[in-house]
Formats: C-alpha cells, sequence, structure tokens
C-alpha cells in the first residue's frame, strides 16, 4: 500500500465532567452543538477540508453515541477502503490491559495503527472545539521551519493566560519554553491541543516515555522532545476557536451562532461541517407560534414561542409554551404552557405542562460549585420532568422525576435532582 503523507489520530475518548449532567451518558465530543451537530464534527470537517483522508478516532468514556454518530464515515466522505476513519477504543493485549491514561499513551497504544500508514507526519487533535482550520496551512508551517513538533496557539487576553498551558517563542515562532498555568505568564500565547509531529520523532519520544504514569503531550512527550534540543515551533492562528468545556462556554459558543452577524459562521459555502443527518423531515411552525432569532431543527413542530434559542430535530414546542435563550436537544417534547429561561435540555427529555424553568435569583449550587457555575438550567438525557413544576436558576436534574421529588412544587435556586442510580 503507498503510505500517507500525514494521517490525524481525534482524541475523543475525554468524560467532559464539566459539562456535568450533559455528558453523563455521552462522550463530551458527542454532544449537540448549534442545533444540528456534534462537537466532533468540527475537527472531523477540518480534516477533509484540509485533505487529510485518514483519521483514526479514539474513543474511551461512553462511547456508544459517538460510535453510531460517525458509523464508516460517510457525511465526512471518510469511507475509505484504504485510511478513512477508524474508530479506536482501548483493546486487551495479553500482558497488560489497560485504559488509555494519558493524550499520549492513547497514541501510544495505538502505534501499529499509525505504522501501517507509514506516514512521514502525525496531526494529533482533540474531540472538544469548535474552530474551523486548514491543517495543511499547518503543515506547510512545520515543513518551511523544518520543525519536530509544531503546536498551534491562540493568542488570549492577558489576564485569562494563566488558565492555560502558554507557550514562549522567540521572533522566528521557535518555541523557548512552556508554562503550564503560570501564575506570571511571559506570554499570552495559549497551546490549542493541536500538534503536528514528525512520526520519527513522536515514536521514539513515545517509546522511550512509554513507562511515564499518565503519559501526556503536554507534561511529558512535548517537553522530552524540546530538552533534547530538537525544533519546536509554535504556529499562531487567529481566527475563531471555542473551547466548549464548562456549561457557561458551550451555552455561549451556541448562543454567538443566532447574533445577527454570528462570529463563527456554519453557512460558509467553501468549508463546509458535515454532520450525520438522521431526521430530514420538514420543520412546521403552527399559525399562532412565534419564532425570533433562533435556529430551529430538521423536523421541529412549534405551536408556542421560541426567542433567541438553538433546537435541534425532533424538537416538539407545544402551544402557550415559551422557550427564550436556551438549547433544546434532539427529540425533547415541551409540553403546553411550560416557560423555559437560560436552560439546556439534552436529547429525549419531556418537560410537563405549566412547568417553570428558571425563575427567580441565581444561588450556589450544592451539587458542585466547580460544574454548576452560571444561571442555567441544565437537563440530562432521557429526563422527565412533570407538570406544574416551579424550577430556579442554576440547578441540574437528571433521570424519571415525579412530582413527589418537588417539595411544595419547587426545586429552588441551586438545587438538583438526581434519580438514584443514575449518577451525578
Amino acid at each position: 500500500m503507498s503510505s500517507k503523507e500525514m494521517v490525524a489520530m481525534l482524541l475523543a475518548g475525554g468524560q467532559g465532567s464539566r459539562l456535568g449532567v450533559l455528558t453523563q451518558d455521552v462522550a463530551k465530543p458527542a454532544v449537540a452543538f448549534g442545533g444540528k451537530y456534534r462537537i466532533i464534527d468540527f475537527p472531523l470537517s477540518n480534516c477533509i477540508n484540509s485533505g487529510i483522508d485518514t483519521v483514526g478516532v479514539l474513543t474511551q468514556y461512553q462511547p456508544l453515541v459517538l460510535n453510531s454518530h460517525i458509523g464508516i464515515g460517510v457525511p465526512w466522505d471518510l469511507d475509505r477502503n484504504y485510511g478513512g476513519v477508524s474508530v479506536l477504543p482501548p483493546y486487551e493485549k495479553s500482558e497488560d490491559s489497560s485504559w488509555y491514561s494519558g493524550t499520549a499513551n492513547a497514541i501510544y497504544q495505538n502505534i501499529n495503527f499509525i505504522e501501517e500508514y507509514d506516514p512521514e507526519y502525525v496531526l494529533i487533535l482533540s474531540g472538544d472545539h469548535i474552530y474551523k482550520m486548514d491543517y495543511e496551512a499547518m503543515l506547510d508551517f512545520h515543513k518551511q521551519n523544518q520543525s519536530d513538533v509544531t503546536i498551534a496557539v491562540i493568542p488570549v487576553p492577558w489576564e485569562e493566560a494563566s488558565r492555560f498551558g502558554v507557550v514562549v517563542a522567540d521572533e522566528n515562532n521557535r518555541i523557548t519554553e512552556f508554562q503550564e498555568k503560570p501564575e506570571n505568564p511571559k506570554s499570552n500565547l495559549a497551546s490549542m491541543g493541536i500538534y503536528i509531529f514528525s512520526w520519527k520523532v513522536l515514536k521514539e519520544s513515545l517509546l522511550k516515555n512509554k513507562d511515564q504514569s499518565g503519559l501526556d503531550f503536554g507534561k511529558h512527550v512535548i517537553p522530552y522532545i524540546h530538552g533534547n534540543g530538537q525544533r519546536v515551533f509554535a504556529y499562531e492562528f487567529n481566527s475563531y476557536w471555542k473551547d466548549v468545556g464548562t456549561l457557561g462556554s458551550y451555552w455561549e459558543a451556541n448562543m454567538e451562532l443566532i447574533d445577527l452577524i454570528p462570529e463563527f459562521n456554519l453557512y460558509e459555502e467553501f468549508w463546509k461541517i458535515y454532520t450525520q443527518q438522521d431526521k430530514i423531515e420538514p420543520q412546521f411552525i403552527g399559525e399562532n407560534a412565534k419564532v425570533t432569532k433562533s435556529i430551529i431543527g430538521a423536523g421541529d413542530t412549534i405551536d408556542g414561542e421560541v426567542t433567541g434559542s438553538v433546537l435541534s430535530a425532533g424538537v416538539v414546542v407545544e402551544e402557550g409554551a415559551v422557550v427564550k435563550d436556551s438549547i433544546i436537544m434532539k427529540n425533547t417534547i415541551i409540553r403546553k404552557g411550560a416557560h423555559i429561561e437560560k436552560s439546556i435540555i439534552a436529547e429525549d427529555c419531556e418537560i410537563g405542562e405549566n412547568t417553570v424553568l428558571g425563575e427567580g435569583e441565581y444561588a450556589e449550587s450544592k451539587l458542585s460549585t466547580k460544574v454548576y457555575a452560571f444561571d442555567l438550567v441544565v437537563v440530562g438525557n432521557g429526563s422527565v420532568i412533570p407538570a406544574n413544576v416551579t424550577i430556579g436558576k442554576n440547578v441540574a436534574i437528571r433521570g424519571v422525576t415525579t412530582e413527589n421529588d418537588y417539595p411544595e412544587h419547587k426545586l429552588e435556586s441551586g438545587g438538583y435532582i438526581i434519580k438514584a442510580g443514575e449518577g451525578a
């Protein structure tokens, strides 16, 4: 078989614990985005638009939705006899069976997969960012600089730099220093977790460091290569890039799509984002319905009022129901008279008649102040909320709830209901 110049490895195993109940049953890259997509569609589409036709997707946590979404890669034109898309779960080896314990360990466990294609370069991507990027241009930069590793970086506001791994580079973009979440950053160039390695260099460093626990690119592999005096360069990216790792940033990124002139344009002809679309029926908007500044998915039935919201396919909003500044995922039903504000409601949920979500004042979360720190109501997959209850702000709900779960028909701000046996 002929060799491939560059193979992409997409790390999609993350639990995404800071998305709370949204990622309880679904790997973070499979979470819905923008009414039609899943987060992983962005890096996959970037690959095919950049002319990369061999992609290994490394899955681990709750991979079912992700696996069926990717299938054999048809929407991204990645259904190929040689190359194409391959889903790579951790597999048991006779001497030791181990989960992927770190980003670089996941690649180490798949050295044989990469070797099959005998590439010159390997592109490492993560599955949880929203952006459009031409990896071909980054590869050209890598070659011009005769680089061993090229790290994509993005300028962030100085006051936020301490939240990231930052790189310090000289005037030729060669990296001189790494700082992991520094208190006093020397640079505002944050690593995007996108790397191009020359395969020989990557392979050697993986084999050398394979016994490190939790083998990681940022902590072990790249510092090792850099420490050997090899050429490590920063490729600056100056376009839209959003890490949707928190409920707040996930909600914001969706809301930015419905701005009059969206900062991130999903409608450009020349750089399409492809996805697996199983619903193709038209949407229906009833005569008394009101829809303003919203994305409405295929097969939706709207008889109520929808404002400033992003709805996926198959959503039903019954008459008298109001949905405002919210994200509603596939096949969720909002019953008559329900009033929903600043909520993220996952797939296959049902919200009962006259129920109110997002009422009152913000209060600190009793479940996890790290995850639930926004005035959002977050409802996990397959949840049911009964009729006639009032739910406050900054709340998490997961599971089939009944009236008995709501003393005095209420769930106060900061509260949560996670049904037993259904995890948090």
